[in-house]
């Protein structure tokens, strides 16, 4: 494995878009590599397409609480919660009109291959309407089993870790009675793809495309 940065562009800090169906997917998914990226100068843009007023309200807590620190701009959308597939139509002028409002250097979204279809609609249409962005797919365990290969990982400590579940617990309250709402699935599943890539705790991604720009070190440079 080699490691790659997320370098800022010269000029102005890193602008990162962050698109959920719901309030926690993206919490959830990508917690920690948000936590790690508001340690630096950030622009964020933080979307959720679906979710009562309860639920919102937990959403921006959620955002200012992962995002601390980040020039933050909130988009909070009331599209019908399981049936975006139905309104597919809707859901791509969402994303391009959030594409009219900022320009991102990354976009952390949920996944094309996810089980879930309010999910698997958000990420069949991402690389329609940002052609020019690095996309990171988030994977979010569920009753359905659907976690595949990963082909991106987010190093994270244990301290990380356990603060992407403090978190989660502070910001959503009402999630707390579901079964699958606990500890355990949050830190197993991290441990699990921290062993992928020899890290303690870890989010996984995926990228289905990416360039590469290799950076030459002139001769006798070489350490």
């Amino acid at each position: 494995m080699i490691s790659l940065p997320l370098v800022p562009p010269a000029d102005r800090p890193l602008s990162v878009l962050a698109i959920g169906a719901h309030p926690d997917d993206i919490e959830i998914g990508a917690g920690g590599l948000l936590l790690g990226l508001a340690e630096g100068e950030l622009l964020a843009t933080y979307v959720v397409l679906t979710g009562t007023s309860e639920r919102q309200q937990e959403a921006k807590e959620a955002a200012r609480s992962f995002l601390p620190g980040a020039d933050l701009s909130i988009q909070l959308f009331d599209l019908p919660e399981g049936r975006l597939p139905a309104v597919w139509g809707q859901v791509k002028e969402t994303l391009e009109g959030v594409a009219r409002s900022c320009s991102p250097d990354v976009i952390i979204a949920p996944s094309a291959d996810d089980a879930h279809q309010d999910h698997r609609t958000i990420g069949e249409l991402v690389p329609t309407v940002f052609r020019d962005q690095l996309y990171l797919a988030y994977e979010i365990p569920k009753w359905d089993g659907d976690l595949s290969r990963p082909t991106m990982y987010v190093p994270l400590s244990a301290q990380a870790a356990q603060r992407k579940v403090e978190l989660l617990h502070k910001c959503y309250p009402s999630q707390r009675g579901r079964d699958w709402w606990d500890d355990e699935v949050f830190l197993g599943l991290a441990r699990l793809r921290g062993m992928e890539c020899r890290a303690p705790y870890a989010e996984a991604f995926r990228c289905a495309k990416s360039v590469i720009v290799p950076a030459a070190v002139p001769r006798g440079h070489q350490e």
